[in-house]
């Protein structure tokens, strides 16, 4: 994951920039999308630790090339983040103290300001040297055992507390408290008159009477935001596929087979299925973001290390990144035909889901368990044996 992610990225910046590389991540469905091609569990809560721990040691070999800073992580990692801005600013002459800052203040905002039942555990901060940066954080509800992420872009962000995410992932559930919402302002202003005329003892008095006295008003809808909902089994079924575009991935790579791919790609060596699973990094690569809204088909790339669609094909999941380093190598020294083609391959795969028509996922997923074990499949349980 650590190598196929950062391949991904520096394609993404070498063809797009950094700046919408930012914005990638700031996009639920984008994230969710990328940590299933690179073979995590596709609808678990880990996608965000793995893609942020990958990210942060993938892209720190490169960050004088890129100019990308991956700081933070989970548990202890995520409370070293103000000292790690802190020494990104002084090597990239940037304010790294303000950065500290920020990464304290947005920690606060989705732990104190907005109460969802969800207690912060990971919080990745991604800065680039001119200072614009994008937030990935994510709280975990002990009880019901579901995760919530929080993203956050500096990218047009005017206040920290008026409606400031890009965008939340998780289940509307529950009552919230949510002070950094813009309709929230009077609330605020009224706290801290309170505590200037009240003092403390006698707000918690006051708090306590209005408990006794009445249940709290229901809480007008919160407003739309890019909203992704994971389902709670750990199986890929058809009904979180897009069918269509999946059998356009298929179609693309078959048509893109082993006949011409040397030729187009100019890598030796690599197979049908290796396509299959470009067709689908291609598109993280260039996807328009309403392509995402179904990241289980992402994990028909390279499987999942839960057996969940499939094990990981180790072999095709070596080709797909030999491919991309030989593609973002090239452009580097200003030859990007190979990027260009995987741009034509995701091309195709649009131009062919109008019409095409192919299997059901059943049968999809059937046939890479038949081939798994001369795939080098691997999962969490060990590696494919023939006829399991």
């Amino acid at each position: 994951m650590t190598r196929l992610g950062a391949v991904i990225a520096e394609a993404i910046v070498q063809h797009y920039g950094r700046d919408e590389f930012l914005r990638r991540l700031a996009s639920p469905f984008w994230f969710q999308s990328f940590g299933a091609v690179m073979g995590m569990d596709w609808h678990s809560s880990g996608i965000t630790t793995s893609v942020i721990g990958a990210l942060k040691r993938g892209l720190a070999p490169l960050t004088g090339e890129l100019g990308i800073h991956v700081c933070g992580g989970r548990g202890n990692q995520s409370r070293k983040t103000p000292d790690e801005l802190t020494a990104v600013g002084e090597r990239a002459g940037i304010d790294g103290l303000a950065l500290a800052t920020t990464s304290r203040l947005v920690a606060k905002v989705d732990s104190a300001a907005l109460q969802d039942g969800f207690d912060l555990y990971l919080h990745g901060f991604i800065v680039t040297d001119d200072g614009k940066w994008v937030v990935v954080q994510q709280g975990m509800n002990g009880d019901r055992r579901q995760a919530r992420r929080y993203h956050w872009l500096s990218e047009g962000l005017t206040s920290f507390l008026d409606s400031p995410h890009a965008a939340i992932e998780g289940r509307d559930q529950g009552r919230i408290v949510n002070l950094a919402d813009c309709r929230a302002d009077a609330s605020r202003k009224g706290q801290l008159d309170l505590l200037a005329t009240l003092g403390p003892d006698r707000i918690v008095r006051e708090v306590c009477a209005l408990e006794k006295a009445a249940a709290p008003p229901e809480a007008d809808p919160q407003p739309l935001l890019p909203h992704l909902v994971m389902p709670a089994h750990h199986d890929v079924r058809e009904t979180d596929v897009d069918m269509r575009r999946l059998h356009g991935n298929i179609a693309a790579a078959a048509e893109r087979g082993p006949v011409d791919f040397e030729n187009l790609l100019l890598t030796p060596g690599v197979g049908a299925r290796t396509v299959k699973a470009l067709a689908m990094v291609a598109e993280v690569v260039h996807g328009a973001p309403y392509r995402f809204s179904d990241p289980a088909r992402f994990s028909l790339a390279h499987g999942g290390k839960d057996r969940h669609p499939f094990p990981v094909p180790l072999k095709v999941y070596d080709e797909t990144i030999g491919v991309m380093k030989s593609a973002v190598r090239k452009g580097r020294l200003g030859r990007d035909e190979e990027l260009q083609a995987l741009k034509r391959l995701d091309d195709q795969a649009r131009r062919v889901e109008r019409y095409v028509t192919g299997p059901d996922l059943k049968e999809i997923i059937a046939g890479e368990f038949d081939q798994s074990p001369l795939l080098g499949g691997r999962s969490v349980f060990g590696w494919e044996k023939q006829g399991k």
